[in-house]
Protein backbone atom coordinates (compact mmCIF):
# COMPACT_ATOMS: atom_id res chain seq x y z
CA UNK A 1 0.00 0.00 0.00
CA UNK A 2 2.73 2.46 1.00
CA UNK A 3 4.81 1.49 -2.02
CA UNK A 4 1.86 2.29 -4.31
CA UNK A 5 1.34 5.63 -2.54
CA UNK A 6 4.99 6.61 -2.87
CA UNK A 7 4.87 5.60 -6.53
CA UNK A 8 1.98 8.02 -7.15
CA UNK A 9 3.72 10.79 -5.22
CA UNK A 10 6.79 10.23 -7.40
CA UNK A 11 4.62 10.58 -10.51
CA UNK A 12 3.17 13.85 -9.17
CA UNK A 13 6.64 15.28 -8.53
CA UNK A 14 7.74 14.10 -11.96
CA UNK A 15 4.79 15.89 -13.58
CA UNK A 16 5.58 19.07 -11.64
CA UNK A 17 9.25 18.94 -12.65
CA UNK A 18 8.27 18.34 -16.28
CA UNK A 19 5.83 21.23 -16.59
CA UNK A 20 7.14 23.85 -14.17
CA UNK A 21 10.19 25.46 -12.58
CA UNK A 22 8.85 24.79 -9.10
CA UNK A 23 11.31 23.09 -6.70
CA UNK A 24 10.94 19.33 -6.38
CA UNK A 25 12.75 16.67 -4.30
CA UNK A 26 16.12 15.55 -5.62
CA UNK A 27 15.30 11.86 -5.41
CA UNK A 28 12.69 11.59 -8.14
CA UNK A 29 12.83 8.28 -9.94
CA UNK A 30 12.74 9.08 -13.65
CA UNK A 31 12.09 6.62 -16.45
CA UNK A 32 10.19 6.84 -19.71
CA UNK A 33 7.56 4.55 -18.22
CA UNK A 34 7.14 6.81 -15.19
CA UNK A 35 6.91 9.87 -17.42
CA UNK A 36 4.21 8.16 -19.49
CA UNK A 37 2.15 7.49 -16.36
CA UNK A 38 2.90 10.96 -14.94
CA UNK A 39 0.65 12.31 -17.69
CA UNK A 40 -2.28 11.43 -15.42
CA UNK A 41 -1.21 14.33 -13.19
CA UNK A 42 -0.64 16.94 -15.89
CA UNK A 43 -4.06 18.41 -15.08
CA UNK A 44 -3.14 18.51 -11.39
CA UNK A 45 -0.12 20.60 -12.35
CA UNK A 46 -2.58 22.79 -14.25
CA UNK A 47 -4.54 23.38 -11.06
CA UNK A 48 -1.32 24.30 -9.23
CA UNK A 49 -0.16 26.72 -11.93
CA UNK A 50 -3.68 28.11 -12.35
CA UNK A 51 -4.05 28.66 -8.60
CA UNK A 52 -0.70 30.44 -8.32
CA UNK A 53 -1.42 32.64 -11.35
CA UNK A 54 -4.85 33.42 -9.91
CA UNK A 55 -3.30 34.42 -6.58
CA UNK A 56 -0.82 36.64 -8.43
CA UNK A 57 -3.73 38.31 -10.23
CA UNK A 58 -5.78 38.80 -7.06
CA UNK A 59 -2.82 40.22 -5.12
CA UNK A 60 -1.87 42.54 -7.98
CA UNK A 61 -5.46 43.72 -8.45
CA UNK A 62 -5.47 45.00 -4.85
CA UNK A 63 -2.87 47.56 -5.89
CA UNK A 64 -3.21 48.01 -9.66
CA UNK A 65 -5.90 48.24 -12.30
CA UNK A 66 -7.16 44.75 -13.36
CA UNK A 67 -5.56 45.15 -16.80
CA UNK A 68 -2.13 45.54 -15.20
CA UNK A 69 -2.85 42.67 -12.80
CA UNK A 70 -3.61 40.44 -15.81
CA UNK A 71 -0.20 41.18 -17.32
CA UNK A 72 1.50 40.51 -13.98
CA UNK A 73 -0.36 37.21 -13.69
CA UNK A 74 0.66 36.22 -17.21
CA UNK A 75 4.28 37.13 -16.48
CA UNK A 76 4.17 35.12 -13.27
CA UNK A 77 2.92 32.18 -15.30
CA UNK A 78 5.98 32.46 -17.55
CA UNK A 79 8.21 32.29 -14.47
CA UNK A 80 6.37 29.24 -13.13
CA UNK A 81 6.62 27.26 -16.35
CA UNK A 82 9.70 28.75 -17.97
CA UNK A 83 7.55 29.66 -20.96
CA UNK A 84 7.38 25.93 -21.71
CA UNK A 85 4.08 26.00 -23.58
CA UNK A 86 4.70 29.33 -25.29
CA UNK A 87 7.98 27.95 -26.61
CA UNK A 88 6.10 24.95 -28.00
CA UNK A 89 3.59 27.26 -29.67
CA UNK A 90 6.34 29.31 -31.30
CA UNK A 91 8.23 26.24 -32.53
CA UNK A 92 5.05 24.69 -33.88
CA UNK A 93 4.17 27.87 -35.77
CA UNK A 94 7.69 28.07 -37.22
CA UNK A 95 7.66 24.43 -38.25
CA UNK A 96 4.18 24.31 -39.73
CA UNK A 97 4.59 27.69 -41.40
CA UNK A 98 8.15 27.34 -42.68
CA UNK A 99 8.44 23.70 -43.72
CA UNK A 100 7.18 21.95 -46.82
CA UNK A 101 7.70 18.30 -45.90
CA UNK A 102 7.16 16.46 -42.64
CA UNK A 103 10.90 16.19 -42.01
CA UNK A 104 11.48 19.87 -42.79
CA UNK A 105 8.76 20.84 -40.32
CA UNK A 106 10.24 18.61 -37.62
CA UNK A 107 13.75 19.94 -38.22
CA UNK A 108 12.56 23.55 -37.97
CA UNK A 109 10.69 22.78 -34.75
CA UNK A 110 13.92 21.43 -33.20
CA UNK A 111 15.79 24.64 -34.10
CA UNK A 112 16.27 26.84 -31.02
CA UNK A 113 16.02 30.05 -33.05
CA UNK A 114 12.75 31.98 -33.17
CA UNK A 115 11.36 32.62 -36.64
CA UNK A 116 8.81 35.09 -37.93
CA UNK A 117 5.91 32.62 -37.72
CA UNK A 118 6.76 31.83 -34.10
CA UNK A 119 7.11 35.50 -33.15
CA UNK A 120 3.77 36.32 -34.75
CA UNK A 121 2.07 33.38 -33.03
CA UNK A 122 3.38 34.46 -29.62
CA UNK A 123 2.28 38.06 -30.21
CA UNK A 124 -1.17 36.99 -31.43
CA UNK A 125 -1.93 34.54 -28.61
CA UNK A 126 -0.61 36.66 -25.76
CA UNK A 127 -2.37 39.76 -27.05
CA UNK A 128 -5.67 37.96 -27.51
CA UNK A 129 -5.41 36.27 -24.10
CA UNK A 130 -4.81 39.64 -22.47
CA UNK A 131 -7.67 41.31 -24.34
CA UNK A 132 -10.06 38.44 -23.59
CA UNK A 133 -9.36 38.50 -19.86
CA UNK A 134 -9.48 42.30 -19.69
CA UNK A 135 -12.99 42.32 -21.14
CA UNK A 136 -14.56 40.24 -18.36
CA UNK A 137 -16.98 42.24 -16.26
CA UNK A 138 -15.41 41.58 -12.84
CA UNK A 139 -12.14 40.62 -11.20
CA UNK A 140 -13.83 37.49 -9.84
CA UNK A 141 -14.68 36.37 -13.38
CA UNK A 142 -11.08 36.92 -14.46
CA UNK A 143 -9.73 34.99 -11.47
CA UNK A 144 -12.00 31.96 -12.00
CA UNK A 145 -11.29 31.94 -15.74
CA UNK A 146 -7.53 31.86 -15.13
CA UNK A 147 -7.92 29.15 -12.50
CA UNK A 148 -9.86 26.70 -14.67
CA UNK A 149 -8.21 27.40 -18.02
CA UNK A 150 -4.88 25.91 -16.93
CA UNK A 151 -6.06 22.41 -15.95
CA UNK A 152 -8.57 22.15 -18.80
CA UNK A 153 -6.04 23.18 -21.44
CA UNK A 154 -3.55 20.64 -20.09
CA UNK A 155 -6.25 17.98 -20.24
CA UNK A 156 -6.46 18.70 -23.97
CA UNK A 157 -2.71 18.06 -24.32
CA UNK A 158 -3.08 14.81 -22.38
CA UNK A 159 -5.83 13.63 -24.72
CA UNK A 160 -3.71 14.38 -27.80
CA UNK A 161 -1.20 11.81 -26.54
CA UNK A 162 -4.00 9.23 -26.61
CA UNK A 163 -5.14 9.94 -30.15
CA UNK A 164 -1.97 10.58 -32.16
CA UNK A 165 1.42 8.86 -32.50
CA UNK A 166 4.62 10.49 -31.32
CA UNK A 167 6.73 11.48 -34.32
CA UNK A 168 9.76 13.35 -32.94
CA UNK A 169 13.25 12.01 -32.33
CA UNK A 170 13.70 12.45 -28.59
CA UNK A 171 17.45 11.74 -28.70
CA UNK A 172 18.14 14.66 -31.02
CA UNK A 173 15.39 16.98 -29.87
CA UNK A 174 16.20 20.19 -27.97
CA UNK A 175 13.12 19.70 -25.79
CA UNK A 176 12.58 17.49 -22.77
CA UNK A 177 11.50 13.87 -23.36
CA UNK A 178 7.74 13.63 -23.22
CA UNK A 179 5.08 11.14 -22.26
CA UNK A 180 3.98 9.34 -25.37
CA UNK A 181 2.59 5.95 -24.30
CA UNK A 182 0.15 6.60 -21.45
CA UNK A 183 -2.62 4.15 -20.67
CA UNK A 184 -6.35 4.73 -20.89
CA UNK A 185 -6.34 4.79 -17.09
CA UNK A 186 -3.90 7.72 -17.15
CA UNK A 187 -6.27 9.68 -19.39
CA UNK A 188 -9.25 8.83 -17.16
CA UNK A 189 -7.43 10.02 -14.03
CA UNK A 190 -6.47 13.25 -15.81
CA UNK A 191 -10.14 13.81 -16.66
CA UNK A 192 -11.29 13.05 -13.10
CA UNK A 193 -8.86 15.66 -11.73
CA UNK A 194 -10.65 18.33 -13.78
CA UNK A 195 -14.06 17.54 -12.22
CA UNK A 196 -13.97 20.63 -9.91
CA UNK A 197 -14.58 22.68 -13.07
CA UNK A 198 -18.17 21.51 -12.83
CA UNK A 199 -18.83 23.87 -9.95
CA UNK A 200 -19.72 26.05 -12.93
CA UNK A 201 -23.37 26.38 -13.92
CA UNK A 202 -24.23 23.50 -16.25
CA UNK A 203 -24.49 25.73 -19.32
CA UNK A 204 -20.98 27.11 -18.90
CA UNK A 205 -19.48 23.71 -18.03
CA UNK A 206 -21.12 22.19 -21.11
CA UNK A 207 -19.72 24.92 -23.36
CA UNK A 208 -16.25 24.40 -21.92
CA UNK A 209 -16.41 20.66 -22.64
CA UNK A 210 -17.59 21.35 -26.17
CA UNK A 211 -14.87 23.95 -26.64
CA UNK A 212 -11.89 21.81 -25.65
CA UNK A 213 -13.35 18.77 -27.45
CA UNK A 214 -13.84 20.62 -30.74
CA UNK A 215 -10.62 22.64 -30.49
CA UNK A 216 -8.56 19.54 -29.69
CA UNK A 217 -10.20 17.50 -32.46
CA UNK A 218 -9.52 20.18 -35.06
CA UNK A 219 -5.95 20.71 -33.87
CA UNK A 220 -5.31 16.94 -33.86
CA UNK A 221 -6.50 16.76 -37.47
CA UNK A 222 -4.21 19.67 -38.33
CA UNK A 223 -1.22 18.00 -36.65
CA UNK A 224 -1.91 14.75 -38.44
CA UNK A 225 -2.07 16.57 -41.76
CA UNK A 226 1.14 18.49 -41.06
CA UNK A 227 3.43 15.94 -39.40
CA UNK A 228 1.37 12.74 -39.05
CA UNK A 229 1.34 12.93 -35.26
CA UNK A 230 2.44 15.07 -32.32
CA UNK A 231 5.66 16.31 -30.75
CA UNK A 232 6.43 17.96 -27.43
CA UNK A 233 6.16 21.33 -29.15
CA UNK A 234 2.69 20.63 -30.52
CA UNK A 235 1.51 19.60 -27.06
CA UNK A 236 2.58 23.04 -25.84
CA UNK A 237 0.73 24.59 -28.76
CA UNK A 238 -2.35 22.50 -27.92
CA UNK A 239 -2.32 23.88 -24.38
CA UNK A 240 -2.01 27.47 -25.62
CA UNK A 241 -4.73 27.10 -28.24
CA UNK A 242 -7.14 25.60 -25.71
CA UNK A 243 -6.35 28.14 -22.99
CA UNK A 244 -7.22 30.94 -25.38
CA UNK A 245 -10.32 29.08 -26.61
CA UNK A 246 -11.55 28.73 -23.02
CA UNK A 247 -11.23 32.47 -22.35
CA UNK A 248 -12.97 33.34 -25.61
CA UNK A 249 -15.80 30.87 -24.92
CA UNK A 250 -16.46 32.20 -21.43
CA UNK A 251 -16.35 35.76 -22.72
CA UNK A 252 -18.71 34.99 -25.60
CA UNK A 253 -21.18 33.25 -23.25
CA UNK A 254 -21.23 36.26 -20.94
CA UNK A 255 -19.64 34.52 -17.93
CA UNK A 256 -19.83 36.86 -14.95
CA UNK A 257 -19.56 36.54 -11.16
Amino acid sequence: MMKALFSQINLIWLAISFFTRLPVPNKIHFSQGNLNHASRYFTLVGWIVGALCTLAFIASSLIFDPSIAIVISMGFGFLLTGGFHEDGLADTADGFGGGWTQQQKLNIMKDSRLGSYGALAIWFFLTLKYLSLSHFASTASIAISILIAHPLSRLASTLVIQFLPYVSDTEHSKSKPIAHQPSKLDAMIAMVITIPVFIFPFEHALWLILTISLTTFIFCAFMKQQIMGFTGDTLGATQQVNELAIYLTLLAKGFNL
